[in-house]
This record gives structure tokens, C-alpha cells and sequence, in this order.
């Protein structure tokens, strides 16, 4: 069907049919492509949406929310008024351009929703944290943007997008340069990913870029760390494989979280046990057991050498820091918040200016940071409050000694 036979069929009059053909259509092709983009938005969007909102599935509630349909809508119009130009020669390069140029921006707007559901719907499943494909969406999304600007650009100067891809290979080196950062941290992410170096909820620390925290996301050319305080990093992907960072992702596995640290004893206050000290310390519940067996070894070992035990330098004989280090060990197996299937020792480091370290080396069953803190300054609480009965000292520098001194 000409435009003529159509205008007639509406009941336009001929003299006017052959006047203004041109104008006439193009404004009934606009008033109906405006009609089919209403219709498509008020009703047929409606009936979808209606039935995504109340069926089953989930995918595609992603995908009404990430405005595919919405978008895809837009093209129907353009579509409406492409069919019309074909009745307007006059008009018809012009448009043609034009409703193309509209198609190609709409298309590329409706594949980046869509890849925005696919990252929606993906991150609804745990793979997605050990296998983020952020990065791998992002390269793309690069990609179409390229050739949607390709098409466009070919389409405004009258060329074959085949003709502007083909001068592509002459400026390699110019765009490798624009896209530098971006395929540097394609690759990271393809190390990272294939690795298992890194993934979504890892908490990490990175001091050269005051990074620590947890990661929020892992795109193509960043990766987002929610510090502590609430701040967050941006660390380039590539960094993370060139620099090294810390993971602890080891720790949230395992389910039990390191306590190493000391206490410093006044070496001056080391001594033997006496026998005052020794019946005193059977009264402790935790060690009781340990002093009985430890006595009988001690005896029977003295006994076997023969030696003359009433001088202390001979022989074998308790301490009052090894009785200590004992009471900190039973103290550890026997605490409810001390992970028993991990390492749990009480250990004895080199003396050096601040004292005798006592160090405490064990797991705690709670790697939530706060409950952490406060499962250690328990422990460690207690443990400086007993060091008195063991007749020890906490090492204190001798400098607040004497100023204490002076004041008294």
C-alpha cells in the first residue's frame, strides 16, 4: 500500500492527498507512534508487571526492577514511526538517521540493563562471593558502548561501521594507552578470581593504602574495602597483585580467632618454691594435680642422681614462673571461650628491658572483633591479678618506680 491508497483509505481528499501527502503522514506517524508508546506503557506494562509481581520467580523481578522491560518498551515507538517513513521520501534519509540513531542508543541502553540484572540475579546466589563477575560485566559493557559509539559515528558520516573498524588496528597503541588501567585490571581480576585470593565479605588489610576492612565489591578497574570506621578504600585491582595484603578469610573458616600476647614479669621476683609456696599452690584448683606430679618427678629424679638437694642450685626444683606458666595452660584449656581443636599454649619468651615474657598463644571460638576484645581483656585481667599469689611481679619501669618513690 502507497501513501495515497492510505491516506484515501482514511478519507483524506485527493486534491488534498497530492498537496500535503508528505506532512499528513508524518504527523499521523508521529500521533501513532506517541499512541503505541502509551498503550505500551500504560497498559501493556502494567499487565506485565502485574504478573511478574505475583508469580513464582524471582529473576524477573530483578529485571523489572533494573528497567529492562521499561527500556525495551521505547523501542515500539520508533519501530511505529520507521514503518511510516518509508511513505515520505522527502523526509525519509533524514529520519532514517535519526529513528537509527534512537534504535542503536535505546538497544544499548536496554543490554546494559540487562547485564545489571544478570549481576543482580548472580549475586543472589554464595558462588557469587567466591566468583564475582562484576569485572568480567564491566569489559562488556566497555565493549558495547565501543561499538554502539562505532555504529553511531558510521551512521552520522554516511560509512560502513567496517570502514572505522578497520583504521581500529592503526591506533592499537593509542587505545591500549586509554584502556590501560582497564585491561590491567581484567587480568587481576581473571588472577584474583582463578586464585581464590580474594572474594565479596573477605575482610583484608592493606597499610599502603589504609585499607582495613571488609570487601564491598570487585570491579574491573577497583576494589571497594568498608574500613572499620566506616570508611571506605579504593584500592586499583591491580594492586592487590603486585602488593601484597593481608586476608582473613583463614580466620572466618576456621572459626577461631589468635590471642598472642604477654605478660611481663620482674625477673627479680623469680625464686624456687619453697614449701610454704608449694602447699599454697596445691590449694589452686586448676594446678593441684600439676604440683602433685610434678613433685614426685622432681623427687624421684633427685633421688636417682643422689645429690645434695638442701642446696637449691642442685638438682631439680619448682619455680614460682613455672608454677605460674602451668596455672596460665590450665587456666586456657579449661576457659569456655578458648577454641580446644586449636593451638592452646602458655609459653616462655626471651627476657629482654621490659622483663620476662609470659606469652599467651590460643584461639578464641569468637571471631566477631568485639567479643574478641572482650574475651582477651578478660583473660588477661585475671591473669595480671594472679601473678601476686605466684609471688611474682608485673615488670613496671623502674623510671615510674622512682618517681613513685619520691612522691611517697
Amino acid at each position: 500500500m502507497d501513501r495515497t491508497v492510505f491516506l484515501k483509505w482514511l478519507g483524506v481528499n485527493e486534491s488534498i492527498t497530492e498537496q500535503w501527502a508528505e506532512p499528513i503522514v508524518l504527523i499521523i506517524g508521529l500521533f501513532a507512534s506517541l499512541i503505541a508508546y502509551v498503550l505500551t506503557k500504560k497498559v501493556i506494562l502494567r499487565i506485565l508487571k502485574h504478573y511478574i509481581k505475583n508469580n513464582k520467580y524471582k529473576f524477573d523481578d530483578i529485571m523489572l526492577e533494573k528497567k529492562v522491560f521499561s527500556r525495551l518498551s521505547q523501542l515500539i515507538p520508533a519501530v511505529v514511526l520507521y514503518g511510516f517513513s518509508k511513505w515520505l521520501p522527502n523526509f525519509n534519509p533524514a529520519m532514517d538517521k535519526l529513528i537509527s540513531l534512537y534504535i542503536v542508543v535505546i538497544i544499548v541502553m536496554v543490554l546494559d540493563a540487562i547485564l545489571n540484572s544478570s549481576e543482580a540475579i548472580y549475586k543472589t546466589h554464595s558462588v557469587s562471593k567466591a566468583r564475582p563477575i562484576t569485572g568480567y560485566l564491566q569489559v562488556i559493557k566497555i565493549f558495547v558502548y565501543v561499538m554502539a559509539a562505532i555504529v553511531i559515528i558510521a551512521n552520522i558520516i554516511g560509512k560502513s561501521p567496517i570502514y572505522l573498524l578497520s583504521g581500529i588496528g592503526a591506533m592499537t597503541a593509542v587505545i591500549m594507552l586509554i584502556f590501560q588501567n582497564s585491561i590491567l585490571g581484567l587480568v587481576a581480576g581473571i588472577q584474583l578470581t582463578a586464585n581464590d585470593m580474594l572474594r565479596i565479605g573477605d575482610w583484608i588489610e592493606m597499610p599502603k593504602y589504609d585499607a582495613n576492612g571488609d570487601v564491598l565489591e570487585i570491579a574491573l578497574t577497583t576494589v571497594k574495602v568498608e574500613n572499620f570506621d566506616r570508611t571506605i578504600t579504593t584500592i586499583p585491582t591491580h594492586a592487590l597483585i603486585n602488593d601484597s595484603f593481608k586476608n582473613w578469610r583463614g580466620m572466618s573458616d576456621t572459626g577461631g580467632r589468635r590471642i598472642k600476647r604477654a605478660v611481663y614479669i620482674d625477673q627479680r621476683s623469680i625464686r624456687f618454691c619453697t614449701d610454704e609456696m608449694i602447699e599454697r599452690f596445691k590449694k589452686i584448683g586448676y594446678i593441684a594435680e600439676y604440683i602433685d606430679e610434678k613433685n614426685e618427678e622432681i623427687e624421684a629424679y633427685n633421688k636417682s642422681i643422689g645429690t645434695d638437694i638442701t642446696l637449691k642450685v642442685n638438682g631439680r626444683h619448682l619455680t614460682n614462673i613455672g608454677v605460674f606458666r602451668a596455672y596460665i595452660q590450665k587456666y586456657l584449656e579449661n576457659h569456655p571461650k578458648i577454641h580446644k581443636d586449636m593451638i592452646i599454649m602458655s609459653r616462655q619468651l626471651a627476657p629482654d628491658a621490659s622483663g620476662l615474657p609470659i606469652e599467651v598463644y590460643a584461639f578464641t571460638n569468637d571471631i566477631v572483633w568485639g567479643n574478641y576484645e572482650m574475651i582477651q581483656g578478660d583473660i588477661f585481667d585475671h591473669l595480671i591479678s594472679v601473678v601476686p599469689i605466684f609471688d611474682l611481679k608485673i615488670y613496671q619501669n623502674p623510671t615510674e618506680w622512682g618517681n613513685q618513690s619520691h612522691e611517697n
